[in-house]
Parts: C-alpha cells; structure tokens; sequence
C-alpha cells in the first residue's frame, strides 16, 4: 500500500488514534485525507492542522457512510485506503442494557461491514484498493471488565478476516490493527472507559502513544500485513492462548483477581 498521493478516508479521526493517523498520513504525502467523526467541530481542527477535508458522520448510521463515500469519490474520484476507526467502550458485563450493546455492536462492528459496502464497488470497479479496520487486543484476546467491547471486537477481527479471504485475490487489501493499551480517553478516562478494564489493559503491557499506533500502521501498510500489532507482545499472548486456552484463562483470572 503506497500512502505517497492516495486518497485516503479515516472514521473517528477528531482525536485518539484517528486523528494520529490522520496527521500521519498526511505527513506520509496522501494526496487527500478526509477526516471523519460524528463530533464535526473535532474533524474541522484536525483536518484544518493537516489540510485534509473535514466531514461530520455518524458511522452507526448506514446511510451516513454511504454518503461519507460519495463525496470523498465525487471530490476525488477515488478511494485509495478506508480506515475504519471509530469505537466504543462500555466498561460493563452482563449488566449493560440491550440498547447499549447494539449500541456498541453498531459502532465496533456494523461500522466497518457499513465501510466495506460503501467503498468496495469502486476499489473492485478499478481492481485495487485497502481497507484498514481499528480493532483491538480484545479482539485476539479479551478485554475483563467489558463483555460488549470484547465481543464486538472479536467481532471485527472476524470480519477482517472475512474480507481479505473473500477479496484478496482481487486487488483489495485487508489489515487489521489490534493495540493494548494505548494513551486515548477510552483507556484513561473512567467515565469513558471504565476502570477494571482499564486496569487490566494497563497492567498487561506498555501504555503507548496514539501516535505509535499511526507508525506501526504505516509500516503494516507498507508490508501488507493483515494482522497490525502496535504492541508486539500480543502476538505472544494470542499464541500462549491457542497453544493452552486453560492455562491462559487461570491466568487472566489472577490478573483479574490481583487488581479487583
């Protein structure tokens, strides 16, 4: 994936890693970022610091994303890379009411199924095109403290996957970027994230920067690589739970158990 003049979509990108990737992409020469999030007067900072476009959309909303991508084709008349950023985090179990895990549901995996339909017809029309999805080390592994957010995650790592089985062998690319812990509202505020998950996540590796995870994308891209660990410890947890799921939940459950 060559970023030098591409054309480029990001979703949640008025702050946190969208917005890193945002400004990295930039940095990298695209030739057009539009920064998208459902927060307008944040995509409008964000797209004014880097000369990008900004554009106010609610991922959740179908129709929205459609439209989201008609615009960037009729300005630009193509859509080289779709980063599919936009999340949630609840910080609940079994508790959390229905309305909010399709609430959760709509953002952490509709979204990107949403993406993929709007922009694909035009990257499979021209026979080459990419598609990034943010998901997260919940995804691989599983995230104490919040069912929804895990859930959904693996949710949209299946998806991921889905998609570069079905399209790959046409032109599109497919990666998917699972970070720890990583330095955004999500993660450090409790009104946001929620505090046995975060506690968890924090004390599972190093807490990185946003913009560490715009790098490791950039290299990721440039590799093709499906899989996007900003964190390279996770591919050592993800194998130790393949290779021993028992053995890895009784330790999850004294991490819990030693925080709570």
């Amino acid at each position: 994936m060559q970023i030098r003049d591409a054309v480029v979509v990001v979703t949640g990108a008025g702050s946190g890693i969208g917005a890193a990737l945002a400004r990295r992409l930039a940095a990298e020469g695209a030739a057009a970022v539009v920064v998208s999030d459902r927060d307008g007067d944040a995509a409008q900072r964000v797209a004014d610091e880097i000369g990008g476009t900004a554009d106010t959309t609610d991922v959740a909303d179908e129709a929205a994303v459609a439209a989201l991508v008609e615009r960037t084709l009729a300005a630009h008349g193509r859509v080289d890379l779709f980063c599919s950023n936009a999340g949630v985090f609840t910080g609940g179990g079994l508790e959390v009411t229905t309305a909010e895990w399709q609430r959760v549901f709509a953002v952490n995996v509709l979204a990107h199924v949403y993406a993929a339909r709007a922009v694909l017809p035009s990257m499979l029309e021209r026979g080459s095109g990419y598609l990034l999805s943010v998901a997260s080390a919940a995804g691989l592994l599983t995230t104490p403290g919040d069912a929804p957010y895990s859930v959904t995650k693996h949710g949209a790592v299946a998806l991921a996957e889905w998609l570069a089985v079905t399209y790959g062998d046409r032109g599109i690319g497919v990666s998917v970027v699972c970070p720890l812990g990583v330095a955004t509202p999500l993660l450090l505020d409790p009104l946001e994230g929620g505090r046995p998950a975060a506690s968890v996540v924090a004390a599972s590796g190093e807490v990185i920067s946003p913009e560490d995870v715009a790098a490791a994308v950039v290299e990721g891209l440039a590799e093709e690589r499906f899989l996007v660990l900003p964190h390279p410890e996770v591919g050592t947890y993800w194998a130790q739970k393949a290779a021993d799921p028992d053995r890895w939940l009784a330790g999850l459950r004294k991490m819990v158990r030693r925080l709570s």
